[in-house]
């Protein structure tokens, strides 16, 4: 499903994309620089390359193209407990303050709801203006930790090395309610 939005378009990424996600990637990292919260480690990596090419064989990677064809931003999904995981939303430095991460974030909702998914999790950074402050303007709330499913847990133990996860905090959009609602008559 292509979606556009101001000479920007939204579209599934292929192989020719992939070099570009990754400087997009490592631009976006830069953001994290000045805050201390990841580790140099985290800084310096991307996503790999294998990982992006499974993820364009599972219809799991979209990009954002400017009317030029050039790749500005991407997000990266994967179907985990219930729904619909954002593994990572990353936009270009220099094409930011646009929409476009709005823009990208609506794609990855209508993407879990017309794949009949009835939610979007994310793990983001709970006191960055453009990590958990920005998805909860887009509906996203925190879940809390006895709430958590497994692969959260699995997903925390994974970032341990490479940043603060107490700094953390997974988010849920439900996306789509049963069509039925159940009431109750004294």
């Amino acid at each position: 499903m292509l979606r556009k939005c101001p000479s920007y378009t939204i579209a599934p990424a292929g192989p020719s994309d992939i070099p570009r996600v990754i400087e997009v990637d490592k631009a976006a990292g830069t953001l994290f620089d000045p805050t201390g919260l990841l580790s140099e480690d985290a800084l310096a990596d991307h996503v790999p390359e294998e990982v992006l090419i499974s993820a364009i064989r599972q219809d799991q990677l979209d990009v954002v193209r400017m009317e030029d064809g050039l790749t500005v931003g991407f997000t990266l999904v994967s179907h985990r407990g219930k729904g619909l995981y954002l593994d990572q939303i990353s936009v270009d430095p220099a094409h930011g303050r646009k929409g476009i991460g709005r823009a990208l974030m609506d794609h990855v909702i209508r993407k879990a709801v017309d794949n009949g998914f009835p939610e979007v999790t994310l793990s983001t950074f709970r006191d960055l203006a453009w990590n958990a402050p920005f998805y909860a303007s887009i509906g996203f709330r925190p879940i809390p930790r006895k709430a958590m499913e497994d692969f959260m847990f699995d997903i925390e133990e994974a970032q341990k090395p490479f940043m603060d996860v107490s700094k953390r905090v997974f988010m849920r959009k439900r996306v789509r309610r049963t069509p039925f609602r159940v009431t109750r008559s004294a």
